[in-house]
């Protein structure tokens, strides 16, 4: 109890599913920048949404195109203590027996669909969400036994939602929706023009190199009606020359996606900006207040 009252007070909530490529261990990085006039909040691949909950806006439209995604995000919003009931009586259950009885059901109640989807994700093997080309869950069971969290906070993660737009939208459709004074994070699946990377296909629908260039496009005309962006995407040449002219800033993290621990290890990803965010930081300890020009 003392701890969920600690969350609450925090205003970095834990997110509560396992995301590949997701981003919570970037948050303590990239929160200071964008929480500087954040404005409306769009976040049009949202995954996880570590960076939301870093955030905690007051205003934000959320998207993904993963539908059973997006239904789970709204079941927590509507009737969070009844989710954690409905986990709990799963965690009661669970074995491996159980878990394969539950990952063959297909259910039609919104509601039993977002309890499977989050006892799956915390059941199978590394947390990875993969469907095959039938849109079938197919990861088998993992070895982690807990269902409940001692992180979890859902009447706080549904208070952080509620009055959000949360979508089932393609990522072009959300950006066009932001205007003078947003602050868009975008973190697109890792595709670059050979598509030689490990990020490729987590689900039924491939992000092309082409969906890359889509994103790149409706982020430029984004950033020319004055919002400000900010894009965690693959450090490589490809990507690079595709975002020519924008801010480049390198950070490094440690690959936990692979299932042989011998080929994790340190890694390199770009956070590419439509603003100086050396620029900013020298700005912050100045006292000074900074001002946004889009480079574009």
């Amino acid at each position: 109890m003392f701890l969920r009252k600690f969350l609450a007070m925090s205003e970095n909530l834990e997110p509560f599913l396992k995301w590949a490529g997701g981003k919570r261990w970037l948050t303590n990085t990239l929160t200071p920048y964008l929480k500087e006039d954040l404005g409306r909040y769009i976040e049009p691949f949202l995954g996880g949404g570590a960076m939301f909950f870093s955030l905690n806006p007051k205003c934000a439209i959320l998207s993904d195109v993963n539908r059973d995604l997006i239904n789970v995000y709204r079941q927590i919003r509507r009737r969070p203590s009844n989710f954690e009931e409905a986990l709990y009586a799963h965690q009661k259950k669970h074995s491996e027996e159980f878990y394969y009885k539950e990952r063959s059901k297909s259910y039609d109640c919104n509601f039993k669909s977002a309890v499977q989807f989050v006892y799956l994700n915390r059941t199978c093997f590394n947390g990875i969400y993969r469907v095959n080309l039938e849109g079938v869950f197919n990861v088998p069971m993992g070895s982690k036994t807990n269902i409940i969290l001692p992180t979890d906070d859902f009447l706080e993660v549904a208070r952080r939602l509620r009055g959000k737009d949360i979508d089932f939208l393609d990522f072009e459709a959300a950006i066009e929706e932001a205007g003078s004074g947003d602050t868009i994070y975008a973190d697109p699946p890792y595709t670059v023009k050979h598509n030689f990377n490990g990020f490729v296909k987590y689900n039924d629908k491939i992000f092309q190199w082409a969906d890359q260039i889509r994103l790149m496009q409706a982020l430029e005309r984004a950033s020319k009606r004055g919002v400000r962006i900010v894009v965690s995407n693959a450090n490589h040449a490809s990507i690079k020359e595709l975002y020519k002219g924008w801010y480049f800033s390198e950070v490094s993290r440690s690959s936990v996606i692979s299932a042989a621990s011998k080929h994790r290890g340190k890694t390199t990803e770009i956070i590419i900006s439509n603003f100086n965010l050396r620029a900013l930081d020298s700005v912050r300890a100045s006292g000074a207040k900074y001002t946004q020009h889009s480079i574009l």
